[in-house]
């Protein structure tokens, strides 16, 4: 006769072995391109300054990059951490060495500081990469704000 307690060992030992089994062949194996792309931003944070309100000119930057890498970088995109942040960045790929920018606009409607954040996806090493801007907005003493329609869905009370 088999010992019960000798059956679950042999068990266990066959349900570990299948685990480890397929754990090990699992795992995918990660290749590193030793000439695959990199992009090199001059600056990771720019710090707009403090400005007016509905002043478009100081609500947009640059960031300056370089594809320090063997091959051409390809910028496949690039997304604001929200709506009022939106990337501009070259569709075509940047040769080895290299440099050209990505334009930033920031909605200006909005009072207060603010920190953004961008992410770049690409085909580089360190994709993707992440950079920020950050600035403060202070209230325009002249209303330069689009003229609003009135709402033809609520009455008005008089």
């Amino acid at each position: 006769m088999i010992n019960i307690t000798t059956m679950k060992i042999k068990f266990s030992l066959t349900l570990l072995s299948l685990f480890i089994f397929i754990f090990s062949y699992s795992q995918d194996k990660i290749i590193v391109n030793p000439n695959a792309p990199e992009i090199t931003f001059e600056k990771e944070l720019i710090d707009m300054g403090t400005y007016e309100q509905y002043d478009d000119e100081s609500s947009r930057c640059e960031f300056v990059f370089t594809n320090t890498g063997k091959e051409p970088l390809i910028i496949e995109k690039a997304k604001g951490s929200c709506g009022c942040t939106v990337p501009e960045w070259p569709k075509e790929p940047i040769a080895p060495g290299e440099s050209a920018i990505m334009k930033i606009n920031y909605d200006e409607k909005r009072v207060g500081p603010y920190t953004k954040s961008i992410t770049v996806t690409s085909n580089a090493k360190t994709s993707p990469k992440i950079v920020k801007v950050k600035g403060k907005i202070l209230p325009s003493e002249t209303n330069n704000s689009p003229i609003l329609k009135p709402s033809m869905g609520a009455p008005i009370v008089k």
